[in-house]
């Protein structure tokens, strides 16, 4: 018998709560985290230009947005090299276990940053490479942490426990800005950096108390035949690889994200405290639409609104680029907050429940290369574009580039423009089960 939707509904379960609440509390550090970076590095390289030869002519580049766009690709190499191995770890080994492990070195990745920022022994080498240590972690922790949602809540409560799992990426960052860019204002921004490592304790303990064990799958092995059945799957299967081409375009080319403290702090003339303050317009933005899909049922015709809603992400990142008003400015990127989470909740639902639970940590590995790397290379694009034409042209291009690829995505997979999980979820429910914790 269907059960009646009920609001929270994956609320109901504890091992859900504990770990919705440890990766809360991470994630504010994290963000806290992100948010410092991307300022030390605007201050310590703020100022100073650089001069590059390109066909005989000679351009005088500033190396703030430069070094911002470099954030970008040292974040997502380690992501392209070991996501898939980090896939094939989820399906074959512990999924708590790794993700505790994994939560280990990332404190210990933040302590050390901590410990060079307060003993101002910081360069702007040093946070690139505890940077890449970080990344190389999340690597490995994103599978297995995806993945262990859809075991601890019914296969009908998995779309709203994915909706209360958006709200924490947006809470994080709107309070993660907001904390980090007042301590950056009056103390050493160590301080931050230290916070979010006692934070990654707290999620430590979340997953030791989480009283789901799982089975380590009989069907995945450690080895380079299970990473290649995991790709084969992904990019064999239409629906899951249109909505990854989506979500990789929207990310790579309307990263309008990197460029906050350039458009807060030259273009808008706000410092880091406006920057911290427009920095929390895209989750205020998210954090509504998540609370609005939170709290009602299932959306129909799934595969039209993701495709309306990165194509207004698109619409409104352009414009965004043009604003030289600080309310419309925190309008518009709020606006694609909104977008995004509508559209993040419906991709994640449509893998989870399209994906079987043996390959589902090397389907989110895949995933992450374009979740993640879409990002990270998109603050390499719009660096380097900024630096060579400004940062409202690097803005507004990749908005508009954004809603055409859009558009081809749309025409290239009609199965998508049709898609509406009624079925699937049908079929989960006969197929699957679980116990309510």
């Amino acid at each position: 018998m269907a059960e009646e939707f009920q609001r929270l509904a994956a609320f109901r379960y504890r091992d859900f709560r504990l770990l919705w609440t440890g990766e809360m509390v991470s994630t504010i550090g994290s963000q806290m985290q992100l948010f410092a970076i991307n300022w030390h590095i605007f201050e310590l390289l703020r100022g100073q230009t650089f001069t590059v030869t390109l066909l005989g002519n000679e351009f005088l580049l500033g190396a703030e947005a430069f070094g911002l766009g470099i954030l970008g690709l040292v974040r997502v190499i380690p992501i392209v090299m070991f996501a898939l191995i980090g896939g094939v770890l989820a399906d074959a080994l512990d999924r708590r276990m790794l993700m505790v492990w994994t939560r280990v070195i990332s404190a210990i990745v933040a302590g050390v940053l901590t410990a060079f920022t307060l003993s101002d022994q910081i360069d702007v080498n040093t946070i690139y490479l505890l940077t890449a240590l970080g990344a190389a972690a999340t690597a490995f922790d994103s599978p297995a942490r995806q993945s262990i949602v859809a075991n601890l809540v019914r296969p009908e409560h998995l779309g709203n426990a994915i909706s209360l799992n958006t709200l924490i990426f947006q809470i994080a960052t709107i309070m993660g800005p907001a904390v980090a860019g007042l301590l950056v204002a009056q103390f050493n921004i160590g301080i931050v950096y230290g916070i979010n490592t006692a934070t990654f304790f707290v999620a430590i303990v979340a997953i030791f108390l989480i009283k789901h064990r799982g089975k380590i799958s009989t069907r995945s092995s450690i080895g380079f035949a299970s990473l290649i059945e995991g790709v084969r799957f992904t990019f064999g299967t239409p629906i899951i690889w249109s909505t990854m081409l989506l979500d990789f375009f929207a990310t790579l080319f309307s990263s309008a994200r990197t460029m906050l403290p350039i458009v807060a702090g030259d273009i808008l003339g706000m410092g880091a405290v406006g920057y911290g303050l427009l920095a929390t317009a895209q989750p205020v933005g998210a954090l509504i639409a998540g609370m609005v899909l939170s709290l009602r049922d299932e959306m129909q015709k799934q595969g039209i609104i993701l495709l309306v809603a990165v194509a207004i992400y698109g619409v409104a990142t352009a414009l965004f680029g043009i604003s030289t008003s600080f309310a419309l400015s925190y309008v518009l990127f709020g606006l694609t907050g909104t977008a995004d989470t509508v559209s993040m909740v419906i991709r994640g639902t449509i893998r989870q429940l399209m994906t079987p639970d043996e390959l589902r940590g090397r389907m989110v590995s895949v995933n992450m290369m374009f979740f993640m790397g879409g990002p990270q290379l998109g603050e390499l694009e719009a660096g380097i574009v900024a630096a060579f034409f400004g940062a409202p042209f690097a803005i507004f291009t990749g908005g508009v580039a954004t809603v055409l690829l859009t558009g081809w995505v749309a025409w290239r997979y009609p199965s998508l423009r049709k898609y509406n999980n009624a079925e699937d979820l049908k079929r989960k429910n006969e197929a699957l089960g679980l116990q309510q914790s």
